[in-house]
């Protein structure tokens, strides 16, 4: 893993100015009605060939993850805001119906329905109309690789769609718009394997980061399905406070950051998961302090294991934002609750994973 990642990036570019063009000449209801590109059948594969840069719309079940695990608390915290009407009190709308506009490449939300669901899109609207996306909307959009066979294989938003999926108005016959990064259905199934590793599409790392090979890859999202790596929800609660994501103006994110991150931490014995009550929230709250303060006290240069970057290229900040940390630390009883609340106190749900 610790190949160069530059052409997916390129590649990332050329297919967000692709579907730019390509939306350019098509109609917001060519947008919007575009055929699901998978079965799995052969007359089905033979009929869906979309290049790269198309969006086409997808059941969540028909997309194949590119890694074995997830942080399941990272889709708590989700679940958890989602089955609230705490956005609802202060005015606004549910989160769940920003993370569907912008993965559908239509920014925010702008008007929600009292009997709005995830299912039901046509029932809530966002603030960019179909046919009207921007290269930054098109950017922020999940993507796809169209393997053998026509398979889709989910390359990026496994988190987001899972999140989706585990909802009562969301499931797996939900449909959403992604965005195709590549065409390798042309390839044999060895071929294929070889080449999305080679271009960096996969994360062939167990929960505990172990290697793993292809064929031991998920076959669909979900809690069920996907394992649980503590660490990698331990990196995602300390973003904007011991780390930061390169906003897209820099460009894309360097892939698979968050696994890097918690492979570093893995070398970090006092931050070890499992040594701490992760269902109290003090508890929590005060690893993934000391997990964000030990990211800003790395030296910019220090490189992190695997990733062929520096701690500084991987966002580390240079210094430990308390203002993001109090943020975080609000308790359920708040009216804008932070991260770790709400993932605890969906996990204490009856009947919630």
């Amino acid at each position: 893993m610790t190949r160069s990642r530059t052409p997916r990036r390129l590649a990332l570019l050329l297919t967000v100015l692709t579907a730019l063009t390509t939306l350019g000449t098509a109609t917001a209801a060519t947008a919007a009605t575009a055929a699901p590109a998978t079965t799995g059948t052969p007359a089905a594969a033979a009929a869906a060939k979309p290049r790269a840069g198309e969006l086409i719309t997808v059941r969540l079940d028909e997309l194949r993850p590119t890694q074995a695990a997830l942080g399941h608390d990272q889709i708590r915290y989700k679940l958890g805001r989602y089955t609230s009407t705490k956005d609802e009190d202060r005015g606004k709308p549910n989160k769940k119906y920003d993370d569907w506009c912008e993965a559908n490449g239509q920014g925010e939300a702008a008007t929600v329905r009292p009997d709005a669901r995830l299912d039901k899109p046509q029932r809530f609207t966002c603030t960019i109309p179909l046919g009207q996306e921007t290269a930054e909307s098109l950017a922020a959009m999940k993507t796809v690789v169209v393997g053998p066979r026509g398979r889709l294989h989910l390359t990026d938003g496994h988190h987001t769609f899972t999140s989706f999926l585990e909802m009562p108005d969301g499931g797996k016959n939900m449909k959403i718009r992604v965005r195709v990064t590549d065409n390798l259905s042309r390839l044999s199934e060895r071929d294929f394997w070889r080449e999305m590793n080679d271009r960096g599409y996969l994360w062939l790392r167990d929960a505990a980061d172990r290697p793993i090979t292809p064929a031991q890859l998920p076959t669909r999202l979900g809690l069920r399905t996907m394992a649980d790596d503590p660490y990698r929800s331990l990196v995602y609660f300390a973003r904007d406070i011991g780390y930061r994501k390169p906003d897209l103006a820099d460009g894309p994110a360097p892939e698979f950051l968050e696994f890097f991150w918690a492979r570093w931490l893995r070398t970090q014995p006092a931050l070890d998961p499992a040594r701490h009550d992760r269902t109290d929230l003090g508890t929590y709250l005060a690893l993934i302090e000391d997990t964000a303060r030990a990211m800003v006290a790395l030296d910019a240069g220090t490189p992190l294991p695997g990733s062929g970057r520096t701690a500084a290229e991987l966002g580390r900040l240079d210094a430990f934002d308390n203002k993001e940390f109090a943020a975080l630390s609000a308790p359920m009883t708040d009216s804008k609750p932070g991260k770790p609340a709400y993932a605890l106190s969906y996990r204490s749900a009856p009947g919630c994973r």
